[in-house]
């Protein structure tokens, strides 16, 4: 039987497994490499348009934020307006009131009573005067508490001069009525006051 020498064809055969293993091997480097960039790539992409979402946000809640605080001045704004129409409206119901108080002081000074002066300290009124007697000032007092524009008639003082022919110098306060915040009470307007004999 003849002998044949398979060696050759074997290292031959040996040798072309290893070079389509050293392809395979640089192709799936190769592979590999490619997908690694193409996933680097990706990634950075997706960062990139993140990032770019990320400060589209922030740039739109810094113009938020702008827009509250123009609101929130713009409410503070209204408020301030609002305050001062009503300080106005107050100011412009309460104008007749000082001329209503004044008629008021005529109507309620009864004869052989007169008044030297009248301060004003908000709704208080400070009125000092001289009359013939302590009992004109009591009179005076009465309708005070019974007209419509003044309440709360309080004697701080009454004496009397010596040697003065007028009578007794007095002082008393009153508060004045505000149609604001209340009714006025008392007698309505036309009713006289009673004056003493």
């Amino acid at each position: 039987m003849p002998r044949i020498n398979l060696l050759p064809w074997r290292e031959q055969q040996r040798a072309e497994r290893k070079k389509s293993f050293g392809v395979g091997i640089a192709a799936a480097t190769v592979a590999s490499l490619a997908m690694a960039g193409a996933g680097y790539l990706m990634f950075n992409s997706m960062i990139a348009s993140q990032q770019a979402r990320n400060a589209r946000l922030g740039s739109e809640i810094k113009l938020l934020d702008k827009q509250i605080e123009e609101i929130n001045s713009l409410e503070t704004r209204k408020q301030q307006f609002i305050a001062r129409m009503q300080i106005i409206e107050k100011l412009q119901r309460s104008r007749p009131e000082i001329v209503h108080v004044f008629d008021t002081f005529v109507q309620t000074v009864p004869s052989g009573t007169f008044l030297t002066s009248i301060t004003q300290n908000g709704p208080k009124f400070k009125i000092t005067g001289v009359a013939q007697s302590a009992t004109r000032v009591s009179s005076f007092m009465r309708n005070i508490e019974g007209s419509q524009w003044l309440k709360n008639a309080e004697l701080e003082v009454v004496e009397s001069k010596k040697g003065s022919a007028l009578g007794s110098e007095f002082t008393l306060s009153a508060d004045q009525v505000t149609t604001l915040n209340e009714e006025p009470k008392g007698p309505k307007p036309g009713v006289p006051v009673r004056r003493p004999k």
